[in-house]
């Protein structure tokens, strides 16, 4: 008995250790403002879960090596973890549910994702004019859409942005 109590014990003080570890959306954001502000770069923030197969998408086409180096040179990249149920509940970043819904994105689904200037405010999300979340762009609107509030918050040129509607248009 003595035994199995110990291992129950340790087995909750290796969970407790792991949330421990996942940092709060609080922290995230002041991290990132600090480096967009030293670097003269935007905040692109995906808010996104482990079992999201669109946000698996997103992320692997911004890690793309045809469009990676477009996105890392405009803006610190950060995700924070929202929507986990079960065991994977610890994986969240306390706090991200509320700048979900501060910029938007209650009930619009994952992915969503907003870019914010340097200081923390918003400058774009994820909707389209009609207000859907676009998500992962993947169909010809939502990348159109995509590329548009990407022109309105970089200097992107014609060739990166070639590059990234090609890319994300992979996503179909």
């Amino acid at each position: 008995m003595r035994k199995l109590f110990l291992l129950l014990f340790l087995v909750s003080m290796s969970f407790f250790s792991v949330a421990q570890n996942v940092p709060s959306a609080e922290k995230i954001l002041k991290e990132a403002t600090t480096t967009a502000q030293k670097q003269k770069k935007k905040i692109f923030i995906i808010f996104e879960a482990s079992w999201c197969g669109w946000c698996k998408k997103m992320q692997k086409a911004l890690a793309d090596e045809s469009c990676k180096d477009f996105f890392q040179s405009n803006f610190v990249m950060v995700s924070m973890v929202v929507n986990e149920f079960g065991e994977r509940k610890s994986l969240e970043n306390q706090g991200a549910e509320a700048y979900l819904e501060k910029w938007g994105g209650k009930n619009q689904g994952i992915p969503y994702w907003v870019i914010l200037d340097s200081k923390g405010n918003l400058l774009e999300d994820s909707r389209m004019s009609n207000g859907e979340n676009i998500g992962c762009p993947a169909q010809p609107e939502e990348v159109e859409a995509f590329v548009e509030k990407l022109k309105r918050t970089t200097k992107i040129t014609e060739k990166e942005l070639a590059k990234v509607k090609e890319r994300f248009l992979a996503n179909r």
